[in-house]
């Protein structure tokens, strides 16, 4: 028998409340992982690394539209990383007025090195779960972020 409309709006309202306090705590640990490379950095600033590290070189405008901010946010946050050495702008090779942003080296490294705090972040905060369990919560959530995803 399939549940109430009520049972649902309830469980719903559950998940609403249980994604919100996940979304505080994510972004509050984000932005400590992004502080250990500079004090001003915010949480957007791992994100961007993490996602030239696995897309390659990207412009701006493409990066913005990635992480879901605005281009002048973008650019504030790669003035910074570039200052830190951690990315450069080169010529697009498609299009010479156009520069992509590029992991430098130090950024690599740097990129690297976070992975292994959040992967310890993690580790540490889902130590007493089974694998069972951690397998069923990725699983959840990658059926939630499907969901999520924008409709085309």
């Amino acid at each position: 028998m399939p549940p109430s409309h009520s049972d649902f709006d309830a469980a719903l309202l559950d998940v609403e409340q249980q994604i919100a306090l996940l979304w505080r705590r994510g972004r509050a640990a984000s932005q400590a992982l992004s502080r250990t490379l500079h004090p001003d950095l915010d949480s957007a600033a791992y994100g961007l690394l993490s996602i030239l590290d696995r897309e390659g070189p990207l412009r701006v405008t493409d990066l913005a539209a990635t992480v879901g901010v605005g281009k002048p946010t973008v650019s504030r946050q790669i003035a910074l990383l570039t200052d830190l050495g951690l990315v450069r702008k080169e010529a697009d090779p498609h299009d010479g007025r156009a520069h992509n942003v590029t992991l430098t080296d130090s950024g690599t490294e740097h990129v690297a090195s976070l992975r292994v705090h959040r992967h310890e972040f993690f580790r540490d905060r889902l130590a007493d779960w089974t694998p069972d369990d951690v397998h069923a919560l990725a699983s959840y959530l990658g059926r939630l972020n499907e969901a999520m995803s924008p409709r085309q």
